[in-house]
């Protein structure tokens, strides 16, 4: 019985929250609306706030309260999790009051709207190089904010998101080998991953992710070397057993030096009894 008198209890009590928040929607009194949005977003009623908030922005715009409407109504679309129009909002935030109480703010949530959106590894990466560009203009117009030490390390997750996209890249062209179906215009699926993984060595430079790639490498030298034609193995084998030697002095202690003095042996084989002249 109790529990039938909770449900109606909830019902009646939903109902008119829902009759109140419609007759306040429908209302002519923008100082009113607004009032009661503000009571909406600090209840925690993101969605009804947001509703309120996009209906008042433009009626607000020449009042005291224009800038606060304006963040506010992008704060309740971050906090309903509408991060791409929360992004927007507060760039028209920023760019319309560059020196606002709200403008700092505005910035920083407007790259962690965009750090929300950012999608995993294996997906395409423009909204997180979106993300990076926006915490990085953050960090240029306040460069003494509090959040500094925020905005670096969500651009420090940014890049490694970025690093294991270009390492699943690699690993990708490494895993298909000899396959030709991708590389009909021309080069090897180990070339590509060789210029792939060389290019992230060399763009993101304090990764974690070194060995991994510098491993990728020796081993897509080695195989290339083993499938070229004739012309070309003795360079390849050369190039492939340097490779070898360079890694084993970087990472002396890697698992995978077994395999580069392994190598090294069998591109010797070939490069100590084969004269290019």
């Amino acid at each position: 019985m109790k529990k039938i008198f909770f449900s109606i209890f909830t019902a009646v009590l939903l109902t008119g929250c829902a009759q109140e928040f419609n007759a306040v929607y429908k209302s002519t009194d923008y100082f009113y609306k607004y009032e009661y949005a503000k009571q909406c977003y600090t209840a925690g009623k993101y969605s009804q706030a947001s509703t309120l908030l996009g209906d008042l922005i433009t009626m607000m715009k020449g009042t005291d309260q224009a800038e606060e409407s304006l963040y506010l109504y992008a704060m309740s679309l971050y906090k309903s999790s509408d991060y791409e129009l929360a992004s927007d909002a507060f760039k028209r935030c920023y760019a319309s009051y560059p020196k606002g109480a709200f403008t700092e703010n505005a910035y920083f949530y407007a790259a962690e709207s965009l750090y929300e959106s950012s999608p995993e590894p294996r997906l395409d990466q423009t909204p997180t190089m979106a993300a990076i560009k926006a915490y990085q203009d953050f960090l240029d117009i306040f460069p003494r904010s509090d959040r500094r030490e925020a905005a670096q390390q969500r651009m420090i997750a940014l890049q490694d998101k970025l690093v294991t996209k270009e390492f699943y890249n690699a690993r990708l062209y490494y895993h298909l080998g000899t396959y030709f179906g991708n590389c009909l215009t021309g080069g090897s699926n180990y070339e590509a991953c060789i210029i792939t993984a060389q290019n992230a060595l060399n763009d993101y430079p304090y990764m974690k992710r070194r060995e991994e790639f510098a491993t990728l490498i020796m081993k897509s030298k080695f195989y290339l070397a083993e499938n070229s034609v004739d012309a070309k193995r003795y360079e390849r084998y050369q190039n492939a057993e340097d490779e070898c030697y360079g890694f084993i002095n970087e990472y002396p202690d890697s698992k995978e030096r077994d395999t580069a003095e392994k190598f090294i042996t069998i591109c010797k084989k070939y490069t100590e009894k084969t004269d290019p002249f």
